[in-house]
């Protein structure tokens, strides 16, 4: 699986190199994926976020993409591409509000929701919980262990699930 991190102007770097540390050592460890940080209109390139090109590019791959995951206010650009409405989602803390007006489900305290295949991260550090979730949702807690352990990392907070 390939699993694309956009970079772009104004990013918060450990929004997206966390997770791609926290996939990239799962990679590593077995998982079968490849991580890799990209722009909206491919690798290597940087863009402005609010141009409305990544929310269009995140609108047009959603749909056949396994999940799609999103890191702080990193939600707000999902909700420009319109896949948080009616839907369970969280942010940073100072933009839980903005969240809610976009029309996301938002999960106040929540470190990480999973909403199968609609996964969203509240600060910053909470990227390598989403990504370690990731790993132990897709390969176990066994693997989100061995992970966490080879990065030093303790995992925080209770991931939220919808039920279905």
């Amino acid at each position: 699986m390939r699993i694309e991190i956009p970079v772009f102007d104004g990013f918060d770097e450990l929004d997206a190199v966390g997770p791609f540390e926290v996939l990239r050592n799962a990679a590593l460890a077995g998982a079968n994926w490849d991580a890799a940080l990209v722009g909206a209109d491919g690798p290597g390139c940087r863009q402005q976020a609010r141009d409305g090109r990544l929310p269009a590019a995140l609108a047009e791959i959603a749909p056949s993409a396994a999940w799609t995951a999103s890191v702080c206010t990193g939600a707000m650009l999902l909700a420009e591409a319109g896949l948080v409405t009616g839907r369970p989602a969280t942010t940073h803390r100072n933009a839980l509000a903005d969240l809610s007006l976009a029309g996301a489900l938002v999960v106040a305290g929540a470190r990480v929701v999973d909403d199968g295949d609609l996964l969203t991260a509240a600060g910053v550090t909470s990227g390598l919980d989403l990504a370690l979730w990731l790993v132990e949702r897709e390969y176990g807690p066994d693997a989100a262990s061995t992970v966490s352990r080879g990065m030093e990392y303790e995992r925080r907070g209770e991931v939220y699930r919808r039920s279905r």
